[in-house]
C-alpha cells in the first residue's frame, strides 16, 4: 500500500484568531505564497496561506497542491528552515486537472508583528460601508470578510458587535451614520440594512446624492423600494440616481429569507459588480476575470 500522510486541520475563522493563538502558543507559522503562476492555476499571484502545527488558515487552492504545500511548511517548522520556494507542475507532477504552474514561496515568521505585517501586505480589492449589525450584516461581514476587501461595519449599538473581529473590519459605533457616508472614498461600496426604516431612508438619501459610488445596496422589499422611491423623489432625488440603487438585493433566483441566504445572495451580488468594474477597466470580457476555480 503506498504512503499514507495524515493531516491536521483546525481552520480557524479569521487571522486575527489565527495569530493570537500562534503568539499565545509561541507557534512558527509558515506563509505560503503564490509568486508566480503560468497557464490555468487556481489561484492567482499573491495569494497567501498561514501554517502552523495545528492550525491552518487561508487556501491557495485545494485539492493534492494544498495538502502537498501544507506538508512542506510542516516539515519547515520541525526542521527550523525560514524559506524555500517550490515550483509546482500541476498536471505532471500532482495529477490536477489546471495543468498550470504555480511558484509557491514559503517564509517562517515567529512573532505577531511578523505575521500582521504579511497580512497587510496586499491592498484590498474594494471598500464596502455597512451598515446595520443585525442577522443579516453578521452573516454579510462572515462572508466577505474571508474575502480581500475591507469592511466599515457602523451601527449605533456597541453590543450588536461581536467581540473577535476579522482584521479587515472595522467597527464604528455612533449615532450620526451619515458622517461615515461622507467620509468613505469614491468608489466605495454601500450596504444599509439597520433595524430603523426611517435610518435606511436617511442613509440612502445621503448615498444616492453622492453619485461616486461602485455600489448601493437596501435590504427591503419592491414595497420597500416604491415607498422609497416616492419620498426620495420628493427629497430632490433624480430618477437616474434611484435607478442605481440595487433593493431588493441580491442575485436573483436566490429565494430564501434566511440571513446567510440573503447575506450569500448579495455577495454574489458584490462580487459581480465588482468583476464589472474590473473588467471595464481592464478591456476583459465579463466574467473572465475571475474564471479560475479549484481544480
Amino acid at each position: 500500500n503506498p504512503a499514507r500522510t495524515a493531516y491536521f486541520f483546525v481552520p480557524v475563522n479569521n487571522l486575527t484568531s489565527f495569530i493570537r493563538e500562534a503568539v499565545q502558543r509561541s507557534e512558527t507559522a509558515i506563509v505560503v505564497t503564490v509568486s508566480a503562476t503560468r497557464g490555468s492555476v487556481p489561484r492567482d499571484a499573491g495569494t497567501r496561506m498561514f501554517v502552523t502545527v495545528n492550525n491552518v488558515f487561508g487556501t491557495i487552492g485545494g485539492g493534492h497542491l494544498e495538502y502537498k504545500a501544507i506538508d512542506i511548511a510542516r516539515n519547515m517548522i520541525l526542521t527550523s528552515n525560514v524559506r524555500a520556494i517550490h515550483r509546482f507542475v500541476l498536471g505532471a507532477t500532482l495529477g490536477q486537472c489546471c495543468g498550470g504552474v504555480m511558484n509557491l514561496t514559503f517564509e517562517a515568521v515567529a512573532d505577531d508583528a511578523a505575521l500582521i505585517e504579511h497580512r497587510l501586505v496586499s491592498a484590498p480589492d474594494f471598500h464596502l460601508v455597512l451598515f446595520g449589525a443585525g442577522h443579516v450584516g453578521r452573516s454579510v461581514v462572515r462572508i466577505l470578510s474571508e474575502l480581500s476587501c475591507a469592511i466599515t461595519w457602523v451601527d449605533s449599538r456597541e453590543e450588536a458587535f461581536p467581540k473577535d473581529m476579522p482584521f479587515n473590519v472595522q467597527c464604528v459605533c455612533t449615532d450620526e451614520p451619515t458622517c461615515e457616508v461622507d467620509a468613505a472614498g469614491a468608489g466605495s461600496y454601500f450596504l444599509v440594512m439597520t433595524h430603523s426604516h426611517a435610518l435606511d431612508q436617511t442613509l440612502s438619501e445621503r448615498i444616492l446624492k453622492r453619485s461616486d459610488f461602485a455600489y448601493f445596496g437596501l435590504i427591503g422589499s419592491v414595497t420597500k423600494r416604491r415607498q422609497f422611491e416616492r419620498r426620495l423623489l420628493d427629497r430632490g432625488v433624480s430618477r437616474a440616481q434611484l435607478a442605481s440603487m440595487h433593493c431588493p438585493i441580491g442575485v436573483a433566483g436566490i429565494v430564501g429569507k434566511e440571513p446567510a441566504a440573503i447575506a450569500i445572495a448579495v455577495a454574489a451580488e458584490i462580487l459581480q459588480r465588482q468583476n464589472e468594474i474590473a473588467c471595464a477597466t481592464q478591456s476583459v470580457e465579463p466574467g473572465r476575470l475571475r474564471a479560475k476555480a479549484s481544480s
